[in-house]
């Protein structure tokens, strides 16, 4: 077997491989001995497992959650029984109460009804509030691909990005992710964009502290409010945002169509009490064929793409990439030729495995 080596070549951590289908049994075995209905935890297992063929190691999704949404709702800190309370809907609009349910159900569901909400009137949208972490961005916005709609994904998150100029601790991450079908067929890649509003998580930080690499000085600022490359001197500061004030910006209005303007947490809210995250989401979706043929839509974006894939590059770029084609090219790498999990998390599955009667599929 090949291994996929693509953005792994410079880290000293050794990677535990492991094939994709028994890796989603498992995640999916331990979820349903949570208390969640066996529909929510396969909702969950799929969504981890797409983040971890999706995403670097050090990104903090994936897998590596499993323990942590485990824990969270043994210590009734989420409800895995939570209603999704619709509270006031209109033609194009849902506004809904996640009741502290899981947030990566409650984010695939919200989009759903978006999408039924745009087959009607071109457009849907659905806000939630009062929500616990939904994964990644990008899993919940592609939802709304199979029906041939456009789908846009975001939510607010915990304070760990300090406002442009200062040093405290204010807004979010506060991840945005758009997904746009190229195509009908299961080959076609969409152009999805996932992009936290910060210029790198706390994840990476810890990835490369592990490694022993430095980070780049755009990253984080120390609890005084100094630029470093060490990723442990940042650990306790605060996240740069990308496009310095114009970063702060998105974060800040992502922050008010979310929960300021849901009624839900905010600013330094979020998070603050562990049983209660109260993070506020918002989902939307646009049905091409309410506007134009979903075929001239195809190829209008194919002409689009062709301008952008042939337009001329830096002397050091090989090739121009669309939103989304590098995480693609990835997973395909990864269905070929194993999954690489950190051995943290790999031994940590197995721990998992065997604390909860379910049977493990690897060797190790």
């Amino acid at each position: 077997m090949t291994r996929y080596t693509g953005d792994y070549t410079t880290q000293q951590i050794p990677l535990q491989y492991v094939a994709i289908e028994p890796l989603h049994d498992l995640t999916r075995e331990l979820l349903r001995t949570s208390g969640l209905t066996a529909e929510d935890a396969d909702i969950i297992a799929d969504a981890l497992v797409t983040s971890e063929l999706r995403n670097l190691q050090g990104q903090g999704q994936g897998v590596r959650r499993v323990k942590a949404y485990l824990e969270r709702i043994d210590q009734q800190l989420l409800d895995p029984t939570a209603p999704f309370e619709v509270i006031k809907e209109s033609p194009a609009l849902t506004f809904a109460d996640a009741h502290n349910g899981p947030g990566t159900v409650v984010a695939v569901k919200a989009m759903r009804r978006a999408v039924e909400k745009a087959g009607v009137c071109g457009i849907g949208a659905t806000l939630m509030r009062h929500s616990t972490h939904f994964g990644s961005a990008s899993y919940s916005a592609s939802q709304a691909l199979a029906a041939g709609c456009i789908g846009v994904s975001m939510t607010n998150a915990g304070p760990e990005m300090a406002p442009w100029g200062g040093i405290d601790p204010v807004l979010g991450t506060n991840p945005w992710a758009v997904a746009i079908p190229t195509g009908d067929g299961p080959d076609d890649m969409p152009i999805i964009l996932d992009m936290a509003i910060t210029m790198a998580g706390k994840g990476m930080m810890r990835w490369l502290m592990r490694d022993g690499q430095k980070m780049p000085l755009s990253w984080a600022i120390t609890r005084d409010g100094r630029f470093t490359d060490d990723p442990a001197a940042a650990m306790d500061g605060t996240l740069l945002p990308m496009g310095e004030y114009k970063g702060y910006g998105l974060s800040l209005i992502t922050d008010v169509i979310t929960g300021v303007l849901g009624g839900g947490g905010f600013g330094t809210l979020p998070y603050a009490n562990p049983a209660h995250q109260d993070v506020s989401h918002q989902f939307i979706a646009y049905a091409i064929d309410w506007f134009m043929p979903r075929a001239e839509f195809y190829a209008r974006l194919q002409e689009f793409i062709t301008m952008i894939k042939q337009s001329a590059t830096r002397p050091d770029v090989a090739e121009i990439l669309l939103p989304g084609e590098l995480e693609w090219r990835r997973m395909q790498e990864k269905r070929a030729s194993g999954v690489p999990l950190d051995p943290e998390i790999f031994f940590e599955l197995r721990d998992l495995a065997q604390a909860r009667d379910v049977a493990w599929p690897f060797d190790g």
